[in-house]
Parts: structure tokens; sequence; C-alpha cells
């Protein structure tokens, strides 16, 4: 045991435990018990009859106004933990009355907010025992989602007390933390989307239903091989197979470019490749559409140089594939990065001492330390194929794939929820089935580089008979990037993309025009409304995921608990269905007590957290696996606990993982489609609902306009998260530094 580690333990844990108890009655005396008008950032309820209104009054004020008695209860298990704060965590009875507190409070939380609905009782079994009930239930407000914290982390602090995982209360109350709101947010609202698989037309369930809409031909068929028409299902497979091949290529590359090679423009390079993650997707479609169409510049041109008839090859596969390509090479590029430049460089120096050369140090030791990275670079990309849904939409044709036909049955006229669940279902299999895959490539081996000890060498340039071609690619595929956002910009600035080029700026004037008036700014243009409710949102929304995103890695990397894998997969799930399952989804579960959020902001940052949170997991484990565990026993050796191991030793040292997780999930909550549609209110309208709305009505100067804008606020936003992170600084030698010193 480490000295003096358990006296320290025992004043944390007294401290822990005042402060859930405190934070428990004061949710349940003080705050508003139910969701107040405006949802949870709205405080007028503090000038508006607090607390003897029944809307904003806490639960003690409710019960004592004779309204809600059902949660009257609550107050036995918030009171059990006075019998334990004076005394020592290693009493028998300790861990007893936290773990029974602890799981009374919160079943009873859950059975009472599961019984009573909108309309009283929600089983006919129980208004038969106790009546018909006068009363209804409303949402959670802060005072129920504070007591339900307490009472999650009073369990967690029993269960620590009883010795699990060796007793630390930061690791066991951070795996019950993520559970409980992955259960909530990721495993309930997919699974109430899951049981209308089914459901029959007379609201009972039937396997037949679930079979006839499984093997359906339009899902399995495969008359591409006869020159018909493949299912949704292998169309699906075929693409992520593809586009997760080619974005962790590609990602490679640019990666490699970037920490390898004597490149002058790195840093424009570097911004390149971050360009088609903050743009929405049917921009780039559009784009594309532009430049290769029936009448696009590039087909016209060839037509009338070889004289040939122009085609509509870019609708069906090729444009999709292009399009996701330009899409999803970045995220391969977020994750790569941090995991090639965390190479150690005196392995590889130490594979030239004993004479091999670059080509062969490359092979044999630099590329065997990436697998982690290119194996999660290809999951996040397929997983990311598999989910995309504007880029087919704008540019599928007649090419089917799983996402767009779940979006169709959903909001077509067919409205078939039973068969998008079973199109999801589908859709999950593939993605766990890859999951799985990786995983076995990766095996048991040890890819550890960065240990607590000294390391100055410097990386190695590439071998010329890999730079050439590396670059070619890289460098290639960046121009032809730029050609795309030169399409898209200009699209912004003429009167009718492709009828009327002549040059105007009236678009930006109508979105985002300014005025002066006697009371201050006035936000005039059309667009501001949604553009600054996306930047709250989004700014909410990306340090959460970060921080949950990278708590989950360490969780994973760095601890070993019953039910790791399960848990692993709970983290993945919401990346791995289709952000339209995920709105439809989160609709049928949060419409209603008692989680009632619909059409209120918290929402949207929910949905986003949960939707990005596995960037950050995948980036987390990617570069947390090149750290020696010897770096957190050293700090547990010297007296830190858990929690401060994780923030000074292992934080520092993830910061391209942290820098992956802030950009990605600031900019697809900027760039989010298909949960957005569904999810948006009159009062939280998103950005890509907006410029959605401007593309249905043909407006599609206005749209452009607004994305060119979104696309250069994110490029600022990048370069301030990359400025407030920093780099990872291990104490290595720049290139400039060794020439000097030779």
């Amino acid at each position: 045991m480490r000295p003096g580690s358990d006296e320290a333990g025992q004043g944390r844990a007294s401290s822990v435990l005042i402060f859930w108890f405190v934070a428990g009655w004061v949710g349940y005396c003080l705050l508003p018990w139910y969701m107040v008008d405006g949802g949870l950032w709205s405080f007028e309820w503090l000038v508006d009859g607090y607390p003897f209104d029944e809307d904003y009054a806490p639960a003690l004020f409710l019960i004592g106004q004779g309204e809600k008695l059902w949660l009257a209860p609550l107050i036995v298990p918030l009171a059990l933990p006075l019998l334990v704060l004076r005394r020592p965590k290693s009493d028998p009875l300790y861990a007893k009355v936290l773990i029974l507190s602890g799981t009374l409070g919160f079943a009873w939380l859950i059975a009472q907010g599961f019984s009573i609905g909108i309309r009283g009782f929600n089983y006919e079994w129980m208004q038969a025992l106790f009546g018909k009930l006068g009363d209804r239930q409303f949402g959670m407000g802060y005072g129920a989602m504070i007591c339900a914290s307490a009472f999650l982390f009073l369990l967690t602090q029993g269960v620590a007390a009883r010795g699990a995982i060796n007793g630390d209360v930061f690791v066991v109350s951070a795996i019950g933390g993520i559970i409980a709101i992955v259960t909530a947010f990721v495993f309930f609202p997919i699974a109430k989307m899951l049981f209308a698989a089914f459901v029959t037309e007379e609201g009972s369930y039937s396997v037949g239903v679930f079979a006839a809409k499984f093997f359906d031909d339009r899902l399995w068929g495969l008359g591409c091989l006869a020159g018909a028409r493949c299912g949704a299902a292998w169309n699906s497979l075929f693409l992520a197979i593809a586009v997760g091949l080619i974005t962790t290529v590609l990602g490679l590359a640019f990666a490699l470019v970037v920490t390898r090679s004597g490149f002058r423009y790195k840093r424009g390079l570097r911004a390149l490749t971050v360009l088609p993650i903050i743009t929405p997707p049917f921009v780039i479609g559009l784009a594309l559409i532009l430049l290769f169409g029936l009448s696009g510049s590039v087909t016209q041109f060839f037509a009338d140089l070889f004289g040939v008839q122009p085609t509509r090859w870019l609708y069906g596969l090729p444009g999709v594939l292009i399009a996701q390509t330009l899409a999803f090479t970045p995220i391969a590029f977020l994750v790569l990065i941090g995991v090639v430049e965390g190479v150690s460089p005196s392995m590889e120096e130490a594979a030239q001492t004993l004479r091999a050369n670059r080509w062969q140090t490359f092979r044999t030791v630099s590329l065997p330390l990436m697998r982690p990275g290119l194996a999660n670079a290809f999951l996040l990309g397929f997983i990311e194929s598999m989910a995309d849904f504007g880029n087919p939409l704008v540019l599928g044709g007649n090419f089917d794939v799983l996402s767009t036909e779940i979006f169709f049955a959903i909001v077509g006229a067919q409205y078939d929820q039973g068969r998008a669940a079973v199109l999801a279902m589908v859709l999950l299999f593939f993605t766990l089935s890859a999951f799985y895959a990786q995983r076995a490539w990766l095996g048991k081996k040890s890819y550890t580089t960065v240990t607590g000890k000294g390391d100055a060498g410097v990386h190695p340039l590439m071998p010329n008979a890999l730079a050439i071609p590396v670059l070619a690619v890289a460098i290639g595929w960046a121009l032809f990037t730029m050609v795309v956002y030169a399409m898209i910009l200009y699209g912004s600035v003429v009167e009718l993309w492709g009828v009327d080029n002549s040059l105007t700026l009236k678009h930006y004037v109508t979105a985002f025009s300014v005025r002066l008036e006697e009371g201050g700014i006035r936000w005039s243009g059309a667009a501001w409304d949604s553009f600054w409710t996306t930047i709250m949102i989004a700014a909410i929304a990306a340090p959460l995921t970060a921080a949950v995103g990278l708590v989950t890695a360490y969780l994973l990397t760095r601890q070993s608990f019953v039910g790791k894998n399960a848990f692993e997969f709970g983290t993945m799930l919401s990346f791995a269905i289709p952000g339209t399952v995920i709105g439809v989804s989160y609709i049928l579960a949060f419409n209603v007590p008692p989680i009632e959020i619909t059409g209120t902001g918290v929402i949207l940052v929910i949905s986003f957290i949960f939707r990005n949170m596995p960037v950050g997991v995948r980036a987390g484990i990617a570069s947390m696996s090149q750290l020696d565990k010897s770096l957190d026993e050293s700090s547990l050796t010297l007296g830190a606990n858990s929690w401060q191991t994780f923030r000074r030793v292992i934080l520092p040292l993830l910061r391209p993982a942290i820098l992956a997780a802030l950009v990605y999930s600031f900019v697809r909550a900027m760039t989010a489609i298909s949960a957005v549609i569904f999810l948006v209110s009159a009062r939280y309208d998103m950005a890509t609902s907006y410029i959605i709305g401007r593309v249905e009505n043909n407006d599609y100067g206005l749209a452009i306009a607004y994305s060119t804008t979104l696309i250069f606020v994110m490029l600022a936003a990048v370069g301030f998260l990359q400025l407030l992170v920093g780099r990872v600084q291990i104490g290595r030698r720049t290139q400039l530094a060794s020439e000097r010193m030779k």
C-alpha cells in the first residue's frame, strides 16, 4: 500500500460523500424538480413565482402543497447517508448504507418516472390497482437531475468502498457515470426504435413481421451481378470498405507528409485536409455536380475536346465514393497525425544504427507501431460511410444505401418505422463486424512508444521510394480539394449558380446584414438566428464530447473491469446508427416523461455528444496505446490518486487526441444534417436545417453563401482550438535542431 494513501483516501472519500449528500438535498429542497418553460438554460423562474408556483417548485414544496406525492419516498434514501457521514470507509456499514441509499433512490426515480406519464398511470394494471390518477408527470428538471446524480454517485462510492477496482472512487464513479448516461441516451432511445421492427399494424409484436422485412429482396438482392441493381445492404458494405481503405491511405499520406518530409507548405496542407470536414456534405455534392455533372464544367470541357456525349457517370457509386472520400479523409488524418507523431524516434534510430535503411526502418518499425491508428482510422471511415446520409441523397441516383433507405422509410409516404428499424439493425451488424475485425487485427500486441524515459530523437525522413508517391498522392488530392472549394466559393458570389454567372454579394447581404440603430447593433440578416444558435450549441457540446470520450478511452485502456467489452460496445453504438435513426429515436424516447426535452436546445447538445463521442474514444485509445503504464504507476506510487494522475500525467500527453475530439465534435455540431432535421424547433433552429430549407426553395446562392461563411468561421475555431490545446512536448529534437547539432 502506498504510504499515507489510506489516510488521504479517507479524507477525500468523506469530502466527496458530503458533496453528493448535500447536492441531493439541494436538488430535492431548493431547485425546480420538473423542467421549466424555456428549458434548462432559462432562469426566469427565479423571479416568476419560485418556489411556490407548481411549475417551478422543488420536490419538498410540491409535497408540502399536497402535489406529486409520489416524490415523498425519496426522503428516505436521501437521509440514509447521515448514518455513515462520520464513519471510516473501512466500516462494513459504510458501503452497505451508501449502496442501499443509491439503489433505492435511483430505482424509485426510474420506477415513478416510467410508471406515471402525461395522462396519469402508464399501465392499466396500475390504474386498476390504485385508481385513476388526477395528476400527470412532467419531464425532469434541475432538481431531479441533481438528485439522480447524487443517488448514482452515492451508489458508486459504496461499490468502491467494498473494494471494487481497488477501491478507486474516481474510476468506479467514472464507469458508473458513463454507463448511466450511455444507457439513458444511447441504449434507451435506440431500443425504443428497434422494438418497432416487431410491431404489427394492430400494435402487437410479431417475429414474422420482422422476418418479412429482414429478408426483403431490396435489402439483400444480388441483381447487380446480372446487370440489375444490388440490395442496399451489399451497396453499403462495398462502399464502406472502399471508403475506409481509401481514407486511411490518404490520411496516412497526409500525416507522413506533415511529420516525415521536408515539404515547405505543411501548415497549408494541414489546414486543407480539415476543410472537407467543416463543410456540409451536400455542399460538396453540389460542387461535384457543378464540376462533373451532366452539364458540369469538366464534363462539358472533355465532351467538347473529344467530341463525346456527356453521361451521368457521377450519379451512383462513383460520385458517392468521391464525395465521401473528400468528406472523411480528414477524420483519418486527425486520428493518424497523433499516432505518427507518437512513434518513438529512438526506436527508428536504433534500427538505423543496426544498418537498416530508411525503407526497412519504416516497414519493420514505424508502420507496425502505427497499427492502432490505422485500424481506428479505417473503422471510423467505415462507420462514417455506413451512416452518411447527405452525400448518397445528393449523388446516389439509383445506388441505394442503408442510410437513405432508412430516411425514406421514416419520412417518405410509406412511413414504415419497422422497416427503418430492420435496416438499422443490418447496418449495426456490419459496423460491429468491422469493430471486431479491427480488434482481431490488432490482437494483444503492445504498441507502447512513449515511456517515462527521456526521448530526444528526431523522426527520420521518409525513404525516397515512399516519399515520391506519398507526396504525389497528397499534393494531387490537395489540388483537387482546392478546385472543389474554389467552385463552392464561386457559387456563393454569382447571381444564379450555373445559369446567371454575374458576380454579386447579395446572398451574403441577405443572410448576414447588420444595422446600427439607437438601441445598438441589430442582426437583421435572415441567417443570424440559426447562426448564433448553432455556435452556442456547438460550443457547449464540443468540450463535453471531448471530456466524455477521453475519460471513456482512459477507462478502456487503463482499467480492467467486468463487462468491459459491453462497455466499449455501448460507447460505439450511437456512432454506428445513422443520424436519421438517432433523430427519430430521440423523438420517440424524449417526447414524454421522464426525460421530456424534445424541442429544447438540450436535446441537440445531447445528440451531438453521443453521436460524436466515439471519435474522442477512438482517438484517445489510439494515442493512449502508446503511453507506457509505468507513467501511471509512477504517479500512483508517489501518492497521487487516479484523478490526479489522469489530470496531470495522462491528459498533457493526449493533446493530439484532445484536439481531434474538440475539432471533430465542434465542426460536426456545426454541419450535422440527418439527426438535426428531426430535432430542431422554431426556437432552436440550426444552420444546416436552415441551409436545407434554402436548397428546397431553390435558393442555392444563399445556401452556398451561408455554407461558405460557416467554413471560414470553423477554420478560425479550429485555429483557436489548436492554440488553446497546444502541442505535446515530449523532449524531442526538431529536424532543424538536429541539423544544427551535426
